[in-house]
């Protein structure tokens, strides 16, 4: 038993852990404990743990636990792990960047076919037993503009190239990618904003992103795009995009991520016409802490090997 890694899984949900680190031939090869998240590591679990499974962690607690090398993060955004003042700088952190590939574009493109086509009207239409027919926007051939390439940005091209869609977006480090017409770096933003008849936000919260779409970027929109963002809450400036929305610069905005959550019911985004608030549904699976259990076993079998780990967050960019 001393000669097994020593994993902690402060989590509610650890039987998916469990199991998947069984699924991976790993469990003889560790000691797990397990800890529910409104419980506090005992002074043994903070002096011996090497491996450590959390939603996030506060204060204090990474310095007291002398024996971590490896935090696995159970989400993908981990603002909240690198804004603690004492993160430890030698600590490899990993996240859970690309497990809402299965459900988060799905999603999204339920969005986008929303927003172009009448059902909502519809619905309404029908609760007044009203005959009105209006046009269904096409898809086919308009622009999508994709602000954050990553792993759920590609999917979602894919899915609207075969809608007949023109996808463009941006990538701090750009390259080629299928289904991707343009690839740029961040700082020709304004170009996918000018050309895009929806802009997708799929951008992470770092110091560079808080209030990225403001006042200024909005002007730069077509006043019949729609924004979207599915990212974080974080990279609006709430009052401009209310501002933008009343003022016809654009012409909506699908939101699914707030700076606070839930979204206080005071907040000009419920009354504003022409903004749809969703209550953070982009991301969540029903398989959700399954899928992560099997990230997290990939990479407990590659820190067992001394072979790189997958997801490692940067810590200098912030994701």
């Amino acid at each position: 038993m001393t000669n097994r890694t020593r994993v902690l899984l402060w989590t509610d949900t650890s039987g998916p852990y469990l199991d998947a680190i069984r699924d991976a031939g790993l469990a003889a090869r560790v000691s797990v404990e397990t800890l529910p998240r409104k419980e506090t590591p005992t002074a043994g679990q903070k002096a011996g743990t090497q491996v450590l499974v959390a939603h996030a962690v506060p204060p204090g607690l990474l310095p007291a636990m002398p024996e971590l090398r490896w935090a696995q993060a159970t989400v993908a955004g981990v603002e909240a792990w690198i804004a603690l003042p004492d993160l430890p700088a030698g600590l490899t952190l990993t996240c859970a960047r690309g497990t809402h590939r299965e459900s988060m574009p799905e999603n999204i493109i339920g969005a986008l076919l929303y927003v172009a086509k009448p059902y909502a009207a519809a619905v309404e239409n029908q609760k007044r037993r009203k005959w009105v027919q209006a046009p269904a926007q096409p898809l086919t051939g308009k622009t999508l503009g994709i602000l954050g390439l990553g792993a759920i940005g590609r999917e979602v091209a894919r899915i609207a190239a075969a809608l007949g869609l023109r996808v463009i977006g941006t990538r701090r480090r750009p390259a080629p990618m299928a289904e991707v017409a343009e690839v740029l770096p961040p700082e020709r933003t304004p170009e996918v904003l000018a050309q895009s008849d929806f802009v997708l936000l799929l951008l992470p919260a770092t110091r560079e992103t808080d209030n990225f779409i403001n006042a200024g970027r909005l002007a730069t929109m077509k006043p019949t795009a729609w924004l979207l963002n599915f990212g974080r809450g974080h990279t609006i400036r709430d009052e401009d995009l209310v501002a933008a929305v009343k003022a016809r610069k654009i012409a909506g905005a699908v939101l699914d991520v707030f700076r606070q959550e839930p979204l206080p019911a005071d907040h000009p985004f419920w009354s504003t016409e022409g903004i749809i608030v969703l209550p953070h549904i982009g991301g969540p699976h029903p398989q959700r802490d399954r899928i992560v259990a099997r990230l997290f076993a990939d990479n407990l079998g590659r820190h067992l090997e001394g072979r790189p780990l997958r997801e490692v967050v940067d810590h200098a960019a912030g994701y």
